[in-house]
């Protein structure tokens, strides 16, 4: 039995598909169906991340309290000074802070090279980008609910952090 299929129709498929960006065409009429595929290569994504991994430099980490002494080890805090915990459940329901909006890795600044998008006493206006959160690979601005003053940023480049947990705080 002789091939039923007309090599001039095959023919013109195949230059339809090189010229276009499909990856398959398919022709069909009453007496045959041609299918034609084309594997696609698939280049791996460039490595690119607006804000690369932390080096593994000593950086000065934002203090979590109000009142940030410059001793490193005082014995215990004044009575007034709350402690480290009841201070983290203070700043939740402060209405000024600025809450996490998902899970991930937070990021002060663009990359290391480049200066913090906000410090303690900075005036922001409302909408201004206070930090990053890196999720799967995607890097998210967190930005100022209000405008306001920077009293206190609560996490250091490369801490994890949870949804609803504040950053920083502005009054």
């Amino acid at each position: 039995m002789a091939n039923p299929l007309d090599t001039k129709v095959i023919s013109k498929l195949a230059e339809i598909l090189d010229k276009s960006n499909l990856t398959e065409l398919e022709y069909e009429d009453e007496t045959c169906r041609i299918c034609l595929t084309r594997e696609q290569n698939v280049l791996p994504a460039p490595a690119f991340a607006p804000v690369p991994q932390p080096l593994p430099v000593a950086a000065p980490v934002p203090q979590p309290l109000p009142v940030a002494a410059p001793v490193a080890a005082a014995p215990a805090p004044a009575a007034d000074t709350p402690a480290s915990a009841p201070s983290d459940q203070d700043f939740s329901k402060h209405p000024g802070a600025v809450k996490s909006p998902m899970v991930g890795v937070v990021y002060l600044s663009a990359d290391p090279n480049s200066p913090n998008y906000v410090k303690v006493g900075d005036s922001v206006a409302e909408g201004d980008t206070v930090c990053l959160i890196e999720a799967m690979k995607t890097f998210n601005p967190v930005k100022a609910h209000k405008a306001g003053k920077v009293t206190n940023i609560l996490v250091a480049t490369g801490d994890p952090v949870e949804y609803g947990e504040p950053l920083v705080i502005i009054e």
